[in-house]
């Protein structure tokens, strides 16, 4: 009657130990919940507020870019690209972790064979009588697990999710990234084709003006200094071909690497054609908490640092583990299967760390000070961010306006450049003149390009700025 009275409480003092350990857990392992983020606040720095949370980022990239063979090489990229090859490597790398975090419940099973063989001294104790030496036989099955009382155990599993999730966002930003160096190289090709167009026609009507010029030499209107003038502005522009080529050559070299492949000529649309009708929407502040691939990578980081802070908050509390093991034992091999042979073990304890070096506190201490690290970072990335679509926007808003001031330009300079050559004809005007008009509106028809790719490039950064290329 006292043995059973005596067995009744220890089981009710056990469970009140687990009981206590329990409810103690609330208090060591938190739940995460996302900061305060002020930095949100006036982050585009436009008047031009977004009242809603849609945003262009919403849409998808093969909405976005119309020319078919920019969606072409937009669909091969993101097929070879190394980059992208590369992060879903370490994509299932992380993968992997988490799977381990999943399991950390469970208890660990292993199983073994033995044959031991012992020498005995033989004026020892079991040496006369197990004439010197012993053999024994065995197959064993060890069991360990470890109850969860703090929460460490769901903290590792947290953070190694973390980790994947973080893998996942980070080969996502290399595909957003992906797509907008695809769009910008491909326009840069756009802008260099039309750029070597121009300059062709410029070099056939600088060939043509100078035998003009020397007509007008002949004729005793103008010199030879003319005449050497015109041949070297005629030569400068032949000059700029060949550098405008070698530019498309390394710009084509370029796209075979983001398309990861060998290099190679490109067929391509013209720049005249590019349109992008998608309506320009950023969409409220916070939706890039949502949207920006590299800002949820940094969120996720900011979640594995707290885990892994609970972890290290949990280790200065005791560890409740129960060990268990079996199987059979023989001296002979013959009687190793036998019920006689078989043996079990079961062990329960706890460990309370005491003095461990400072191991415990300086671990604490490292993952403090890497959460907070992460959480500026997190904070950062919002910032940066925030600046990317600002400056995209504000660059698109003045590459629009000045697009038609280059027009206008281009336009006022080509009728400088004929009314030149006409007064020069009939002796008005000196070939300084002309040669300065001349390049003029070429230096204009090239600006005018340019302003034309930034229009497209912007649309682009912004595009990537708010998360697009997720769709």
């Amino acid at each position: 009657m006292k043995s059973i009275l005596k067995n009744t409480s220890l089981q009710k003092g056990l469970v009140i130990t687990v009981m206590a350990f329990t409810l103690q857990s609330c208090f060591v392992a938190k739940d995460y919940t996302r900061p305060e983020v002020t930095e949100t606040e006036n982050l585009y720095r436009t008047d031009n507020l977004p009242s809603d949370s849609i945003s262009m980022a919403n849409i998808s990239w093969k909405s976005l870019f119309t020319d078919v063979y920019l969606s072409e090489y937009i669909a091969e990229g993101l097929q070879n690209n190394m980059d992208v090859r590369i992060a879903i490597q370490q994509m299932i790398a992380a993968e992997a972790y988490a799977k381990q975090g999943k399991v950390g419940y469970l208890p660990s099973i292993s199983v073994g064979a033995n044959a031991t063989h012992q020498e005995l001294s033989k004026n020892g104790q079991f040496g006369s009588i197990f004439g010197g030496g012993i053999d024994q036989y065995d197959i064993t099955a060890n069991v360990s697990w470890e109850a969860d009382i703090w929460g460490k155990i769901r903290s590792n599993k947290r953070a190694t999710a973390a980790g994947y999730l973080q893998s996942v966002a980070a080969h996502q930003a290399v595909k957003t990234q992906l797509i907008s160096s695809i769009a910008t190289t491909y326009y840069q090709l756009l802008a260099l084709d039309s750029q070597l167009e121009i300059t062709k026609k410029t070099i056939e009507s600088r060939k043509n003006g100078v035998e003009t010029i020397k007509a007008l030499k002949d004729a005793g209107l103008t010199n030879q200094v003319a005449v050497d003038q015109n041949i070297a502005q005629y030569n400068s522009a032949r000059a700029l071909g060949v550098d405008i080529e070698t530019a498309i050559f390394k710009t084509e070299n370029t796209l075979s690497i983001l398309l990861g492949k060998n290099a190679q000529k490109f067929e391509r649309g013209s720049l005249t054609n590019q349109k992008i009708e998608t309506e320009l929407k950023l969409g409220v502040p916070s939706t890039l908490l949502s949207n920006r691939p590299d800002v949820m990578a940094a969120e996720y980081n900011l979640i594995q640092s707290f885990e892994l802070s609970n972890v290290a908050r949990s280790n200065f509390y005791p560890s409740l583990k129960l060990t268990a093991s079996g199987g059979f034992q023989s001296l002979e091999l013959d009687n190793l299967i036998d019920t006689n042979s078989l043996f079990a073990t079961i062990i329960g304890g706890l460990t309370q760390p005491i003095f461990n070096k400072r191991s415990l506190k300086t671990q604490q201490e490292v993952a403090l000070a890497q959460q907070k690290q992460s959480l500026l970072q997190f904070k950062k990335a919002l910032l940066v961010a925030g600046n990317e679509v600002s400056n995209a926007l504000f660059t698109y808003t003045s590459e629009t306006k000045k697009f038609e001031f280059r027009k206008n330009e281009v336009e006022a300079l080509r009728k400088a450049e004929q009314n030149s050559e006409e007064l020069l004809k009939n002796g008005y005007a000196t070939y300084l003149d002309l040669l300065t008009a001349r390049q003029s509106a070429l230096n204009a028809e090239l600006n005018v390009i340019d302003s034309k790719l930034q229009q497209l490039v912007s649309i682009v950064d912004l595009y990537e700025a708010l998360g697009g290329g997720l769709k």
